[in-house]
C-alpha cells in the first residue's frame, strides 16, 4: 500500500511545476508581444497581480490618457507700413521765348527785375540783343562800335588837367562809375543764367551778321580776354592834344586797341572792378 500511495503525490508535484513554467512562459510572451505591437509612446502601464497556483496571471492595460490639445496661437496680422502716396510736384512751365524782333519787351522786363531804375536809365532798350551781339563782336576784334553800344554815352565831358604836361582829370573817371555799377550789379551767375536763357535769340542775332550762331560763346570769351589784357598804368599817363581830341603821349598806350583804351579812360579803380567781374564771368563760362 505504501508503494501505491506515494505515486500520485509525485505526479501531482510534477504537474504543479509544469503549470508554473507555463505561466512564466506566458508572461514572457505577453511582454514581448506588448513591446513589439505597441508604439513607444503608447506603452501600457502593467499591473501584475501575485501569481496563485493553478491560476494565470491577470495583466491589465490602461489606455494612455490623451495629451491635451495644443492650441496654436492665431498669427498676428502683418502690418505693412505703406508710405502715403506723394503727389508729384508740378513742373514749372517754361514760357517760350519771343521772336528776336519782339524780344526787347521781355528782355528789358527781365533786367528790370534785377537792376535798379537808376541803372536801367543808362541802357538803350531798342533792339537790345542785336546791339549787344554786334558790340561784343567788335570788342573781340579790339574795336568799339559806338553806334551799337547797348548803353547811353556819358553826358559829362572829358576833362584834362593842364600844366607842364597834360593829364586826365580824375573827376573824368567818375562819369563812368554808374556804368561800372551797372556792369557789376549782376553776379556772374546771374549774367550766365540770363545768357543761357536768351542764348537761342543771341545765336540768331549772331547768325544775322554772318557767323555760325553757336560760335558766339567763343567770341564772348575772346572779347573778355581783350579787356583783361589791358595794361594797368602805375601813374598818370601824359596826353597830347590832336586838334580837338587828345591822344596818349606814349605810343605804348596810344597803339593799344580802341577797346582797351576805352577801358583805360574809366580810371584805375573802375578798371579793377570791371576786370574782377569779367574774370568771374569767364570762370563761369569755362565751366
Amino acid at each position: 500500500m505504501s508503494e501505491h500511495s506515494s505515486e500520485p503525490e509525485v505526479q501531482k508535484g510534477s504537474s504543479n511545476n509544469n503549470l508554473i513554467f507555463a505561466v512564466v512562459v506566458l508572461i514572457l510572451v505577453a511582454g514581448v508581444a506588448a513591446f513589439i505591437l505597441l508604439k513607444p509612446e503608447d506603452k501600457p502601464v502593467q499591473v501584475v497581480e501575485d501569481i496563485v497556483a493553478e491560476e494565470a496571471p491577470v495583466v491589465e492595460y490602461q489606455e494612455p490618457e490623451p495629451e491635451p490639445a495644443v492650441t496654436e496661437p492665431e498669427p498676428e496680422p502683418v502690418v505693412v507700413d505703406t508710405a502715403p502716396e506723394r503727389t508729384p510736384e508740378p513742373v514749372p512751365e517754361v514760357e517760350p521765348l519771343p521772336t528776336l524782333n519782339e524780344s526787347d519787351e521781355v528782355v528789358v522786363a527781365r533786367m528790370d527785375e534785377l537792376l535798379s531804375d537808376q541803372v536801367m536809365s543808362l541802357m538803350v532798350t531798342d533792339d537790345l540783343i542785336r546791339r549787344g551781339v554786334v558790340y561784343v563782336d567788335n570788342i573781340a576784334k579790339g574795336k568799339v562800335a559806338l553806334s551799337h553800344a547797348p548803353v547811353e554815352r556819358p553826358k559829362e565831358s572829358f576833362k584834362v588837367i593842364e600844366g607842364d604836361i597834360l593829364t586826365i582829370d580824375p573827376n573824368s573817371y567818375e562819369r563812368y562809375t554808374p556804368y561800372v555799377k551797372l556792369f557789376t550789379s549782376l553776379s556772374a551767375a546771374q549774367v550766365i543764367r540770363m545768357y543761357d536763357e536768351y542764348k537761342p535769340l543771341i545765336n540768331e542775332a549772331y547768325a544775322e551778321i554772318g557767323y555760325e550762331g553757336d560760335a558766339f560763346t567763343g567770341t564772348l570769351e575772346e572779347a573778355i580776354d581783350v579787356l583783361l589784357d589791358t595794361p594797368e598804368p602805375k601813374g598818370d599817363m601824359p596826353l597830347v592834344r590832336n586838334s580837338v581830341t587828345y591822344q596818349y603821349a606814349y605810343s605804348e598806350w596810344e597803339n593799344l586797341p580802341d577797346a582797351q583804351k576805352q577801358l583805360l579812360r574809366m580810371g584805375p579803380e573802375n578798371m579793377k572792378k570791371v576786370k574782377a567781374a569779367l574774370r568771374n564771368i569767364k570762370a563761369k563760362l569755362e565751366k
